[in-house]
């Protein structure tokens, strides 16, 4: 856990300020965990605890995984370095016109296939839920979901097994009960989700 603390701080994946994030919610703390998957080789450090943990549970018949899928944008990079960790097949779900997650691109899925969801970050799991409904649409049995930082406020609770590289307690507010916004402090809105 120390070292891709380390690994985010290293590549300034990690930030500190006054933050809106993707979900809607303010918090003191950004993820831009692209800075950190832009390297192949970081990537593969902090992803190999937790193809480690998923390989030990395919190995004892606790869990079964037929390929990744990750959420555009933040889950494309993380879903295929889970994915070549582990041998697999690595696919995506993207927003459409509307702003509803889909799969396409001629992505197949076969019915019944065991998938593990991959993203960077995880706060609400409002991503996961959409790319997991995208998912079981086309025929899909969600497996579990991976993620690189857990940053979850407690009673946040995620229908599948979760494996993530870190745990990191991070500011999370809605933004009438954000102290940062009390303070004046303008909100910075860094991700790729419109909201």
């Amino acid at each position: 856990m120390d070292k891709v603390i380390e690994l985010l701080k290293e590549s300034q994946a990690m930030l500190e300020g006054h933050f809106l994030l993707s979900s809607g919610r303010h918090s003191d703390k950004y993820f831009q965990c692209a800075k950190l998957l832009q390297y192949p080789q970081k990537s593969q450090a902090a992803f190999e605890n937790v193809v480690t943990r998923i390989k030990d549970d395919i190995a004892s018949g606790k869990l079964k995984v037929d390929l990744t899928a990750g959420p555009a944008m933040g889950g494309i990079i993380a879903s295929w370095e889970a994915a070549r960790q582990l041998g697999l097949q690595a696919i995506f779900t993207e927003r459409d016109d509307s702003g509803c997650m889909i799969l396409r691109r001629g992505f197949e899925i076969l019915p019944g296939q065991n998938i593990l969801i991959v993203e960077d970050v995880v706060t609400t799991g409002k991503s996961s839920m959409e790319c997991a409904a995208a998912l079981e649409k086309a025929g899909a049995k969600i497996a579990a979901l991976a993620c690189v930082v857990d940053r979850r406020e407690d009673g946040i609770d995620i229908p599948w097994p979760l494996y993530s590289a870190v745990k990191i307690k991070a500011g999370n507010w809605d933004a009438k009960d954000c102290d940062l916004c009390k303070q004046g402090i303008p909100a910075v809105k860094p991700g790729s989700r419109k909201i």
